[in-house]
């Protein structure tokens, strides 16, 4: 408030007027409270002062007439709606509502709620195993998790879900449509969806069951070259992931020749789990920053000296699947050129979701940041964009007549253990068709490209040591 003395004019009426209505809004308290603002007002005027009091910009505060419209429409349907309805349920549907129109991963958490989150974070959890999000109104899958009913069905990452057993999808909440598809296990659901390149829905029945998610897989592919698959990053991924990787070399009894990392229908999860993995093959640098409006919203993560590989060649496989923390890591490994990504486009989704509690059994979910890789680059909605594009593709050996070598002709000078080679280039023949990058046309793109760079620079981790000393 601010006093200017002068002669005592008509407005400072208007102006008690205004300030009585504002104490009384607010409380009071505020009315009580000793050199209160009406006091000093007060005091001006009876002092002959001219006073002046400053209100709150009106464009700023909330808007009136839309709150009469919230209140009318609230009314109308208490009155008029075609069944009495709670004002609790009116309430808490105004919430969600408000909620799911900011973004598809705002929402308003009930109990109920809060367990789904625990579960989905802990890897077990009932339900049909896929991650599901919104677009357009409908339900779609983001990625199939591995090993589940809903992959082992045929459900693909980018499949718009149009209706639930007979119930249609459009218009239904997310959290209306999640709670729909858990269930008692051994149930069926029959899933009718949309799928890019069919003329027409397409119905895919699925029995639920209780889902236990393994985040970390690991094998050897070949000789030298390692493989591990992460599905979903949980608490405790981080750990797993360095544990697999310590597994393999242990497997080998040597340092790996290439490793291969695939992100592919990994649908996200705990932010804290793609830094720590992300900090296994990074020697220093960022890995990850976020913005927001507030302040704790603005995070920053950085890699601990030591890299456990020391150099090994990485490919990460990625697709439009691979969403939130795996693009992170994919992210990460790519600015700092520790890894060639491979694959396809991933998924885009780089926003960070805060849990705000509203009471012990009630909580809000909001985006509350946007996720940057450490050159600076948004995820959102644009993902990360592979360094070498290698779409999936299904490899047929074409059929050809047999071709003569020198071994077929008749009194041919025997070769120096061309039996041995014989039986080994068949046992070499019947492992490759066993093998698992023989039925995948990208992992076999990936491990092809890890061989060439071990060709090309057999003692590469030997120069680099020596080049850094």
């Amino acid at each position: 408030m601010k006093r200017v003395r002068s002669t005592l004019h008509a407005f400072p009426l208007r102006s008690i007027a205004l300030a009585t209505c504002f104490a009384t809004a607010s409380g009071l308290a505020w009315a009580q409270e000793k050199n209160s603002s009406t006091e000093l007002l007060l005091e001006g005027i009876q002092n002959g002062e001219r006073v002046e009091i400053r209100l709150p910009d009106p464009e700023k505060q909330l808007p009136l007439e839309d709150l009469r419209k919230f209140t009318e429409v609230f009314s109308r349907i208490k009155d008029a709606y075609v069944e009495e309805v709670d004002d609790r349920q009116l309430l808490e549907s105004a919430i969600k509502g408000m909620l799911s129109d900011l973004d598809p991963h705002s929402t308003y958490l009930a109990p109920r709620d809060y367990e789904d989150l625990e579960e989905s974070t802990s890897g077990e959890f009932g339900g049909l195993g896929i991650e599901v999000g919104m677009e357009n109104g409908f339900v779609k899958v983001i990625a199939p998790i591995d090993d589940t009913p809903a992959q082992k069905a045929g459900v693909q990452a980018g499949d718009l879900i149009i209706k639930l057993d007979e119930k249609p999808v459009k218009g239904m909440g997310l959290e209306e449509a999640v709670q729909m598809m858990r269930g008692k296990p051994g149930t069926i659901l029959t899933l009718t969806i949309m799928r890019e390149g069919e003329t027409g829905p397409i119905e895919i029945k699925v029995e639920r069951d209780i889902i236990k998610v393994t985040s970390v897989k690991s094998r050897m592919l070949e000789n030298g070259y390692g493989y591990v698959r992460i599905t979903q990053f949980q608490a405790d991924t981080g750990s797993q992931f360095r544990n697999a990787l310590g597994k393999l070399e242990d497997e080998l009894g040597r340092d790996l020749d290439g490793l291969i990392i695939d992100l592919r229908n990994n649908p996200g999860g705990v932010l804290q789990a793609a830094v720590e993995s992300a900090d296994v093959l990074l020697d220093e640098g960022l890995i990850v920053y976020t913005e927001g409006r507030i302040q704790s919203s603005r995070l920053r993560f950085s890699a601990r000296a030591g890299d456990v590989m020391e150099g090994t060649p990485i490919v990460v496989l990625i697709n439009g699947g691979s969403a939130s923390a795996s693009e992170i890591l994919a992210g990460a490994l790519q600015d700092h050129e520790r890894a060639v990504i491979m694959g396809t486009q991933s998924f885009g989704k780089g926003s960070v979701q805060t849990v705000i509690p509203l009471d012990e059994t009630h909580a809000i979910k909001m985006t509350t940041a946007r996720y940057y890789t450490p050159s600076g680059r948004s995820i959102q909605a644009t993902g990360i964009k592979p360094d070498i594009e290698v779409r999936p593709a299904e490899l047929k050996e074409l059929d050809s007549k047999p071709f003569f070598t020198e071994a077929d002709l008749s009194g041919h000078l025997e070769g120096q253990d061309e039996n041995k080679k014989q039986q080994d280039k068949q046992t070499r023949a019947e492992d490759e068709t066993a093998s698992l990058a023989d039925r995948d046309y990208q992992l076999r793109s990936a491990l092809n490209l890890l061989k060439g760079i071990r060709i090309l620079n057999p003692q590469g981790k030997a120069r680099a040591e020596g080049s850094s000393q």
